[in-house]
């Protein structure tokens, strides 16, 4: 089983080092991280650099397929960027294709998401809507063969939910308490639902600067 974890310059670190993680455990699994072309490629703030060895063309039919997020996937996703058209020519043979909080922008963008729930950061619930999908606050959605998780730390929520799908629950439960993943935050504001409004307006401040 390929899983192929596609980037772009400016990705969001967790979206794809969180699921990552995870994935690498599921037995049988060959975890690839591809992009546009061989070489280094920097998350958005510009501190992360990996080597990718592979290309999209090196994968071009994974089962899994997952798309992180980041500042600049809603430019990418507006003007093609070669990540869009790996997704869609590689979607027909996938048995799951995923994205991270606004990785879901580049699905859509590829057409997957016409007329179907999904998620993203709460900050791009619009810019989703403008490719036909149905915006919800849920954390991970699953629409047929499509998962899309919420904002940057779903994604490791996405990930034990593809575990289970992949391999039952008792293997995602096993990956869980092996990474010790047991969330505590220490305050119950990591959705705009919930968030108080003050908190809110800082945020979105934050996140248009």
């Amino acid at each position: 089983m390929i899983i192929a974890i596609g980037l772009y310059q400016g990705f969001t670190a967790l979206d794809a080092i969180g699921p990552y993680e995870i994935l690498t455990y599921l037995p049988g699994a060959e975890v690839v991280i591809c992009a546009d072309r061989a070489g280094v490629v920097d998350d958005h703030n510009g501190l992360v650099h990996l080597r990718v060895d592979r290309t999209f063309a090196d994968v071009p039919r994974p089962d899994v397929l997952l798309v992180p997020g980041g500042p600049a996937a809603g430019e990418y996703a507006r003007d093609n960027h070669p990540i869009v058209d790996w997704i869609r020519k590689a979607h027909p043979h996938t048995t799951w294709t995923t994205s991270v909080c606004t990785g879901a922008l580049l699905l859509g963008a590829a057409g997957l998401l016409d007329g179907s729930r999904a998620t993203t950061h709460w900050a791009f619930y619009d810019e989703l809507a403008s490719y036909g999908a149905h915006p919800t606050e849920q954390r991970v959605v699953t629409s047929g063969r499509i998962v899309t998780g919420a904002g940057v730390s779903a994604g490791i929520d996405l990930a034990l939910t593809l575990a289970a799908d992949i391999a039952g629950p008792e293997v995602a439960q096993t990956i869980q308490l092996a990474i010790e993943y047991d969330p505590h935050p220490p305050f119950d504001s990591g959705a705009p639902s919930k968030a108080p409004k003050a908190v809110y307006e800082l945020a979105v401040a934050a996140l248009g600067d």
